[in-house]
């Protein structure tokens, strides 16, 4: 009796001692693994941080639209000609720029497209332009410079004489309604 008394109290002892290092071995693979509730929990702070600056971000926006829509308003008053002067603005001044650049100008063509929700319309310009080196150089740093808003999409050189660059220019104005 004392003897089974020891084995039960051994086998016992040996179930409780296998538990333990069972125990042990998942509690030492929840440690090492990357998805701890300690781990979760400082991705979801980060994640918390990153959403709440974003807000803070929108919110200060939100704050500052009303100053952007003045300053866009003023821009388009300031430097979009009505549809219905544009075309004119845009003849005078792209044959004055390329008259002061010392250019030839032909066949000056115009593209519109329909106006857009804040009332802005795209005009696509095609023209082509002959001169010497020196007087292109010119004449694209007078489009820069020039009253009227030009982007400059397309300079292509074209079959010329010698000593004479012929470009075909491919350019974009914007009038307001």
């Amino acid at each position: 009796m004392v003897i089974r008394k020891k084995r039960l109290i051994q086998w016992a002892i040996g179930v409780v001692l296998l538990i333990d290092l069972g125990l042990l071995a998942v509690n030492w693979r929840l440690a090492t693994e990357p998805g701890t509730p300690r781990a979760e929990l400082n991705l979801l702070r980060r994640r918390h941080n990153l959403l709440a600056a974003d807000v803070a971000r929108a919110e200060q926006i939100r704050k500052e639209m009303p100053g952007t829509d003045r300053q866009c308003d003023t821009f388009f008053t300031e430097n979009l000609h009505p549809a219905g002067i544009g075309y004119s603005s845009v003849v005078s001044d792209l044959g004055a720029v390329a008259h002061e650049a010392g250019l030839a100008t032909e066949n000056l063509s115009f593209r519109q497209h329909p106006a857009d929700r804040r009332g802005v319309v795209e005009v696509e310009i095609s023209t082509v332009v002959d001169g010497d080196y020196a007087s292109v150089v010119r004449f694209i740093n007078g489009l820069e410079h020039s009253n009227n808003f030009y982007v400059l999409d397309n300079l292509a050189l074209a079959p010329s004489s010698p000593g004479v660059l012929k470009l075909n220019l491919q350019l974009r104005t914007y009038f307001r309604t």
